[in-house]
């Protein structure tokens, strides 16, 4: 969509074209290579891409082929100081959520309090009763999260959702710094970029710090996948191999002497810790889903005894729901009794009759999403509609208010892609991802940056038609 160029927030260049100075070094080095070069390198890198497999599906898509995320050559770069307040802010809001969950299994305080609508909890799908009352091993709810940040001026970043369920991606920050190595290894030498490789023996090790207490000293991990058709089962078969867990479905589990174990080839093994990338509804059939068949019949059960971890809990899903998001400002400040360090985007609730009012009247400036909604699915870009899409999300939009938040259209910052006419300024978001266990909180430095292709365009999700880039945290 067209937006308002001097309102645009460029992460390389300032209005006058001067470089910002996290891009000085990378955009000295840039002077010096031919363009047709840095075209091959690009195309080598969809190669590399290719070879690998580095797929992902698109649900509903009529042929059901596998598609390749692009991937852009271009680095997103933030210096040690910007990335050092996001930590500040990525920690607070994380060590809230965590709280935020644990109190409404519990006492509600929140609710109690009068800072939370109870409505939002009772009438939410995402709210499992079956957690009422227990407390997972190490009082961790969210053991992976990750933030989606955009950034709308010099130091002006706000967190747009929050992922508490299975976020996604991970994988792709990392095959998108393996490859940027290998098609630019002087870079890293001449310029000082903090790793992010170790993140999957960081995961294995948070993982492992969550274990319950009937686990050894060895706990061990296994990573369940609803299987090949899930669109991102590229990531987990990637994240199990190179954390050296076991990759696994829910055929491959059953409960055992108490305890749910996988079948090798030396017989059933216990498992302590299962990281799980199925939705909560298949999880255990026995109670959620009766006709799932991607879960383990009776793995609630074990959960609640205390004799295995399921990560991220079940229920924390709660956490990702866009009207809860409206209130976390709230959230941090009765959990933490700070004020948020990072912002979120101003939010208008349609289940209120005054927003929706708002809402209504000015849907041609908003974009509407779906409370439960995820992956750009289920909105409206109010400014990239037409007349016949605004009448039709207007009537959606009356018959459940409810179910929609709105939002103001943000202005994202740029950062520069190669196109076959040089480079050109896209737009940009950002997913830290974070790990949580009794030992702390962990943020990989970086995450992944998602770019919106086409010029103008807000809508980076790669269901979307979204591509990825490298994201560069410098040291100091």
């Amino acid at each position: 969509m067209a937006s308002d160029s001097s309102a645009v927030y460029d992460e390389m260049h300032d209005a006058a074209g001067s470089v910002h100075l996290a891009y000085s070094e990378y955009h000295d080095w840039l002077g010096t290579q031919q363009p047709g070069w840095l075209r091959q390198q690009s195309d080598e890198a969809e190669r590399f891409f290719r070879r690998t497999g580095i797929t992902f599906n698109v649900y509903g898509d009529s042929d059901g082929e596998e598609r390749l995320i692009p991937f852009d050559v271009v680095p997103r770069i933030v210096t040690a100081a910007e990335w050092r307040k996001l930590e500040r802010g990525i920690t607070q809001r994380v060590r809230a959520l965590n709280a935020f969950i644990h109190d409404i299994y519990h006492r509600q305080e929140i609710v109690r309090a009068g800072r939370l609508p109870e409505h939002l909890i009772s009438q939410n799908d995402a709210f499992l009763p079956q957690m009422v009352g227990f407390e997972p091993p190490g009082g961790i709810y969210t053991h992976i999260v990750g933030v989606d940040l955009v950034r709308t001026g010099p130091d002006e970043f706000l967190v747009l959702e929050d992922n508490a369920r299975t976020p996604s991606g991970v994988s792709y920050m990392l095959e998108n710094r393996e490859t940027m190595m290998a098609m630019f290894p002087e870079l890293f030498t001449r310029i000082a970029v903090r790793p992010v490789s170790d993140y999957p023996r960081r995961l294995a090790r948070s993982l492992a710090a969550c274990a319950p207490d009937v686990a050894s000293d060895r706990p061990v991990v296994a990573v369940l996948t609803p299987g090949i058709y899930n669109s991102a089962y590229y990531e987990h078969a990637f994240l199990a191999d190179q954390m050296g867990a076991e990759l696994v479905e829910g055929s491959d589990l059953r409960v055992v002497d108490g305890r749910i174990a996988m079948r090798t080839t030396r017989g059933y093994e216990p498992i302590d810790v299962l990281y799980r990338r199925v939705d909560d509804e298949f999880l255990d059939p026995l109670t959620f889903n009766p006709a799932s068949v991607l879960g383990v019949p009776g793995i609630m059960d074990i959960y609640r005894a205390g004799r295995i971890t399921i990560a991220n809990a079940p229920g924390t899903g709660i956490a990702d729901d866009k009207a809860i998001y409206s209130y976390m400002p709230e959230i941090i400040e009765f959990y933490t009794g700070e004020k948020p360090l990072l912002g979120n985007v101003q939010t208008w609730r349609c289940s209120e009759a005054d927003a929706l009012a708002y809402v209504l009247d000015n849907l041609k400036e908003l974009v509407v999403k779906e409370v439960h909604g995820s992956g750009g699915y289920g909105m409206l870009i109010g400014p990239t509609s037409s007349k016949a899409e605004l009448a039709a999300f207007a009537k959606k939009l009356r018959a459940r208010p409810e179910q929609y938040i709105a939002q103001p259209t943000l202005a994202l910052s740029t950062v520069p892609i190669l196109t076959k006419a040089g480079l050109a300024p896209r737009h940009v978001d950002l997913r830290p991802f974070v790990l949580v266990s009794p030992s702390g909180i962990d943020i990989t430095p970086g995450g992944l940056t998602r770019v919106a292709l086409k010029q103008g365009s807000l809508v980076v999700n790669s269901s979307q038609g979204g591509g990825t880039k490298d994201s560069w945290v410098l040291e100091d």
